[in-house]
């Protein structure tokens, strides 16, 4: 590994919009470290930036010469001729004259502090966040904040929900600081929005791809395919139950007129994910085809893409902040059905598919989340476990999404042709990296003038511990408020422990609340009779806490087993609930 100059005399006509990469496994080698989705992103960016960036050098921080070797590797694939200098981890005043550091996490505090002995003004940082909900994370931006970062600094927001996230939680760090210590904070660091991207022409469908898959799982050309690709984790991804509720009633409704068949691309983990996906699937859509298939090989999801019809992404949990894979759909002329959850609120627009509205509790309702995850009572798994809980997706509009889709071959065409124009448009590689160009332009610019600090916002909370549902607020369409308004039981007790029991609610431990006390508020409200009654009211006859009741009655609605005194529009639940 050496720390190669390049002659004096060489020209860099491009060196204000090119950035070092931090190089290293974790950020960029799924197939090394784990697949996810903030490795797959941090892979496909690399050889973006490596196909597309205007920049006559590139420069890469490696810390081995395994990672020397693995980044010369990545651009000898490019097939790019382009010239490397590789500078070592440990000296940083190297990447001069490329003025920005480009690094794979809003964590980077450390980088900070060892830039302060190069002087602030030595370069620009600029990091990214994929996930906002880890306790890694929430704390960082406290850690970023009371370290020597500068306002020519920056995190890359992926989504505008990810960026209403990332000042939520760098507000109250902020207040925290201000209202112990007293006087002003420093500028925060830029964060603009820049979306995630892909390679749209690996998305291109293959008709022979599509004909071959139908066959093998005996599916006619006239059979609605409905595809999600994830990992499968019904505590970490999203809960399949809603989903498979949604695509059975839209099955009654169809009839006989089109077959609905569920193809579930991706990988389970522990075989708990497993049963619940296949036994929810028995259980709440009998009437539809359920088939999985390894989603880990990109050969198997290409093929899954291929011979799908509609693309869904019933997502309800705060691990998700954009969604690459409904930007894989659109490239592949798949039109989708997503909830209305932060990230894809941008990606999946009217023309290229259906949102649903969601909904969740109060800010103050996630006390016990955010007080249990930060005293290690609450795994990871069942800190969004719980959150996931008390998330509606409206089952009614979800299943009149995948009714309208499936009848209407016009409209899925339309809706996928649009896809792929926004996909190339906005999401391909060719047009993100430009975008990040010129914000590392930006910071450039800003270091250079030193432009004084602003003032932060004024108010104070727990920033190493926000409450959840305060935190992501901007991820539901809205929150649930009692206006008053009076519900009825829609469903048996009886259905309520069977769905319990298949969505195993118990397995990871620490759920959100008790069945006993679901049981408790379901009967109650059963007991009302087709008056129905309020969650107020309720809470006050059970002598139950107010933000109890809330949390109970949101996974009471998620599920369709209490509804609005009005009529229901929705079909009859599935014969026999």
């Amino acid at each position: 590994m050496d720390d190669t100059t390049p002659p004096a005399n060489a020209k860099r006509p491009q060196t204000a919009r090119n950035a070092a990469i931090w190089y290293g496994e974790d950020g960029y080698e799924p197939a090394k470290t784990g697949l996810n989705g903030r490795r797959m992103a941090g892979s496909s960016f690399l050889d973006g930036f490596l196909r597309h960036a205007a920049i006559d050098e590139l420069v890469s921080l490696v810390g081995s010469p395994a990672e020397e070797a693995a980044i010369s590797a990545r651009l000898a694939a490019s097939g790019r001729r382009l010239a490397h200098r590789t500078v070592n981890k440990g000296n940083l005043h190297r990447i001069a004259p490329v003025g920005t550091l480009c690094y794979a996490s809003p964590r980077y505090d450390a980088l900070c502090w060892q830039r302060l002995s190069l002087g602030a003004r030595a370069f620009s940082i600029s990091g990214i966040t994929h996930t906002t909900d880890t306790r890694g994370i929430m704390k960082c931006w406290f850690d970023l904040r009371a370290s020597p970062q500068m306002e020519w600094d920056g995190i890359v927001c992926t989504s505008r929900a990810v960026h209403a996230a990332t000042v939520r939680n760098i507000e109250l760090a902020d207040d925290f600081l201000r209202e112990r210590f007293g006087g002003r904070m420093p500028a925060r660091p830029q964060m603009p929005v820049i979306p995630l991207g892909i390679h749209c022409d690996d998305f291109r469908p293959d008709p022979a791809e599509r004909h071959e898959l139908r066959a093998e799982f005996g599916w006619s050309g006239d059979d609605i395919v409905v595809l999600t690709v994830a990992r499968l984790l019904p505590y970490g991804k999203f809960d399949p139950a809603p989903l498979f509720i949604a695509l059975q009633r839209a099955q009654e409704r169809l009839g006989t007129a089109k077959r609905l068949h569920f193809l579930a691309c991706g990988f389970y983990g522990p075989e708990m994910n497993r049963k619940i996906f296949e036994d929810c699937a028995r259980a709440l859509m009998p009437d539809v085809g359920y088939r999985q298939i390894d989603g880990a090989a990109p050969a198997q999801r290409h093929r899954a893409l291929s011979g799908a019809d509609i693309f869904a992404f019933a997502i309800d949990n705060t691990q998700e902040t954009f969604g690459l894979a409904p930007v894989e759909a659109m490239a592949a002329g798949l039109p989708v059905v997503a909830s209305d959850w932060d990230g894809l609120r941008d990606t999946v627009t009217p023309e290229v598919g259906i949102r649903v509205p969601t909904r969740s509790v109060p800010a103050g309702c996630t006390l016990p989340e955010s007080l249990g995850y930060l005293a290690g009572r609450l795994s990871y798994a069942q800190y969004g476990n719980r959150l996931s809980s008390m998330v509606e997706i409206d089952l009614a509009a979800m299943t009149q999404a995948f009714v309208t889709l499936a009848s209407d071959a016009e409209l899925r065409r339309r809706m996928g042709a649009a896809g792929q124009r926004r996909a190339r448009q906005v999401y391909d590689w060719a047009a993100v990296i430009p975008q990040l160009q010129d914000f590392w332009q930006e910071l450039s610019r800003i270091r250079t003038a030193a432009l004084p600090p602003r003032r932060a916002a004024p108010w104070l909370r727990n920033p190493v511990a926000p409450l959840p549902m305060d935190l992501f607020a901007s991820y539901p369409s809205g929150t649930f408020a009692d206006t008053g308004a009076c519900f009825v039981a829609a469903a048996t007790p009886e259905r309520l422990h069977r769905i319990w029991q298949l969505r195993r609610h118990d397995g990871i431990g620490n759920p959100f609340e008790s069945l006993k006390t679901l049981d408790t508020v379901l009967r109650a409200v059963a007991g009302r009779g087709p008056a129905g009654t309020s969650p107020a009211r309720l809470a006050q006859e059970l002598r139950l806490n107010a933000d109890t009741l809330t949390r109970c009655w949101l996974f009471l609605l998620k599920f369709g087993l209490i509804r609005p005194a009005e009529p229901d529009p929705s079909p009859p639940p599935m014969p026999g609930t």
